[in-house]
């Protein structure tokens, strides 16, 4: 497998002048085929220059021109699929399996926003009639909709190097608003980004569509994707990653002349509440379920549960004792890639050498080969109360049991936490209802509860939220899989008398689209 290295600016390759790196198999510390260039600042220019040059064009495009750009992409990415197989375990020392099914899930999603163009009722569509004789003040026509922000900077993410990279959930809706995508290739997986990457410039290509749809820039946040943020040409920014990573653009986006918004997914614990009811009758079962959701992926999923919240009491002690018995069938892992070894190896030795903290179970990091093994820890509900440094993620296959004395303490530690991707409430009929105060803190601290189930799989679906209150994301407001997802990166807009001739088919009258529409208040096709 051979691989050019150089970034992808439209339809040509970038600069090989810069800085050169090799991709490292994470299980071996060895360096895999290919050299890889760092995108040069011109590169950069380039890429964001071509990508607003196209901006017009693409969000002017028909849904149906969208959405078999998008399937073309799918399709790309299959016949890619034994190069992305072959690759993708080498740079991340996830298993063949894995690669295939992040693929197929990559794969769906795009046909998914491919259907959700056609069907064109994310544009939400909303028409008033003009009443000219309306007294005292005549009411105009009115047409709104949303429209494309315009180019988007997408970050790569380690753990996901298909379906929350190049290719994934942020492009696919971003594509799908009408909006040009400049990628920033994780450095720890770029000879997968750039299988992928190819497949949809050959997409680009096949739709006709302007060169600067789509570019992969090489190379790291801080040498290419934060200069690629302070481009005047960027539009927004999609992101998935650490909280220092999150912030940093974060930052640097809010001080631009002109600030865009940052849709970035970071830190999350993902905290697991177990009722007594549910503990009394289902606490093996749960046990299991637990430390599989703990250990999947070897720790490395965003929503991996790192805080299990029990009722004090002997059958919480069963239930640790049953836990920490099911974890020591979970050998641990490889990192995806040294940062994560060595993160996971510092946060959970600090744990570890906290006072209030007890080890249950653990097994030492051999760093230098990027092993991370599962380590378990127990405290008090006073003690996680008195140090908020005991809810912090250890990005791994580690967890922290927490005993709280009564509900009003259990209480107290949801409105302490910071805000999560998930809520996870175990509970059985004997714990109904559930107080409002608790529901409700629940809510105003995740963007999604799960009843009875654990947190990690996210179906890719319309009615899946993946976000939540910071730092889980930067925008609350949003989701980062789902149709939802499509809404981050279009805005209102409103003509107001418009000649028909300046319409968007969307607003036409006669719905030439056929798609719902709110027209005076009442929702209909016609």
């Amino acid at each position: 497998m051979s691989f050019h290295g150089r970034s992808l600016i439209g339809f040509s390759h970038g600069s090989a002048a810069g800085s050169s790196f090799e991709a490292i198999n994470p299980a071996s510390g060895e360096a895999l085929e290919g050299m890889f260039f760092t995108a040069s600042p011109s590169d950069v220019d380039r890429a964001a220059t071509l990508a607003a040059e196209a901006a017009g064009t693409l969000a002017n495009t028909s849904p149906a021109v969208r959405a078999a750009f998008l399937r073309s992409m799918a399709d790309e990415l299959e016949t890619s699929r034994p190069l992305i197989v072959a690759r993708m375990p080498l740079e991340t020392a996830l298993p063949e399996g894995r690669a295939n099914g992040e693929l197929g899930r990559t794969i769906g999603q795009l046909r998914m926003f491919a259907d959700v163009v056609e069907e064109g009722s994310w544009v939400d569509a909303r028409l008033e009639s003009a009443q000219p004789d309306r007294a005292p003040v005549p009411k105009p026509d009115l047409r709104y909709m949303r429209i494309a922000l315009g180019p988007v900077a997408v970050f790569g993410a380690s753990n996901f190097p298909l379906a929350f990279s190049v290719a994934g959930g942020d492009t696919a809706s971003a594509f799908a608003a009408g909006c040009p995508v400049v990628a920033i290739s994780h450095y720890a997986h770029p000879g997968t980004s750039e299988i992928v990457g190819t497949a949809i410039q050959r997409a680009v290509k096949a739709a006709g569509l302007p060169e600067g749809t789509f570019s992969l820039l090489q190379g790291t946040g801080p040498d290419v994707g934060i200069p690629l943020v302070e481009h005047p040409a960027i539009k927004a920014v999609g992101f998935t990653g650490s909280r220092t990573g999150g912030l940093a653009i974060a930052d640097r986006a809010a001080a631009r002349k002109e600030p865009i918004p940052v849709f970035a997914e970071m830190s999350s614990v993902n905290p697991v509440i177990i009722r007594s009811g549910a503990l009394a009758n289902r606490s093996d079962a749960i046990a299991t379920g637990l430390a599989g959701s703990v250990s999947l992926g070897v720790g490395q999923f965003c929503t991996n549960p790192g805080l299990v919240l029990l009722p004090t009491g002997q059958a919480a002690e069963s239930f640790i004792q049953a836990f920490s018995s099911a974890m020591d069938a979970s050998k641990g892992g490889t990192a995806l890639h040294s940062g994560i070894a060595k993160a996971y190896d510092a946060a959970t030795q600090e744990r570890a050498g906290h006072q209030e903290v007890e080890t249950l179970a653990s097994t030492a990091n051999d760093t230098g080969t990027n092993r991370v093994n599962p380590w378990i820890f127990r405290t008090s509900a006073e003690a996680l109360l008195a140090d908020e440094t005991l809810t912090g993620e250890a990005f791994g296959p580690s967890t922290t049991m927490v005993t709280y004395a009564t509900d009003d303490e259990l209480l107290r530690v949801l409105k302490s936490l910071e805000g999560q991707l998930t809520m996870t409430l175990q509970a059985d009929d004997s714990d109904l209802p559930i107080s409002d105060d608790i529901v409700v803190a629940l809510q105003r601290r995740s963007g999604r509860l799960v009843m009875n189930g654990f947190p990690t799989g996210v179906e890719v679906c319309s009615a899946m939220v993946h976000g939540g209150p910071f730092p889980a994301t930067t925008d609350a407001r949003s989701t980062s899989v789902g149709t939802g997802a499509i809404e981050r990166f279009s805005r209102p807009f409103c003509f107001q008398d418009a000649p028909a001739d300046m319409l968007p088919e969307a607003l036409k009258d006669g719905n030439p689209l056929g798609i719902w529409r709110l027209v005076n208040g009442e929702r209909t096709r016609a």
